[in-house]
């Protein structure tokens, strides 16, 4: 399926390719319960993910080790998507950030990254 989405004030906008989405992931690790984003627990490669406009609106934040690319919209500030350095090219999208999709009413499986190493 073919889905798109943007950040909150529309200046970063993407869309990308997945198979229907009916199940998502939530972490609590420090920046992720701060964030309490909803992600895909799918990721996209950077194939099936297309940024249609927005690139110089976005910013990237690190935490710790810096193996996380946290990017988000310097005008809004909403956190659209992040790819790692254990998966470079795979992308883990914010699923509030994606169009007609309802994140909340997906199944949650929940990830302990506050305890992992």
């Amino acid at each position: 399926m073919k889905y798109t989405g943007s950040c909150h004030c529309k200046a970063v906008q993407f869309e990308f390719e997945s198979p229907p989405i009916t199940d998502a992931l939530q972490c609590n690790c420090s920046i992720c319960i701060r964030k309490n984003a909803i992600m895909s627990k799918h990721c996209v490669s950077a194939q099936q993910f297309t940024l249609l406009s927005g690139k110089d609106d976005l910013n990237t934040y690190h935490w710790g080790d810096h193996d996380v690319n946290h990017h988000f919209c310097k005008q809004c500030g909403i956190y659209p998507f992040h790819d790692t350095l254990y998966q470079p090219g795979e992308y883990r999208l914010n699923l509030g950030c994606v169009d007609n999709l309802e994140p909340r009413e997906l199944t949650i499986t929940y990830f302990d990254g506050r305890n992992e190493l």
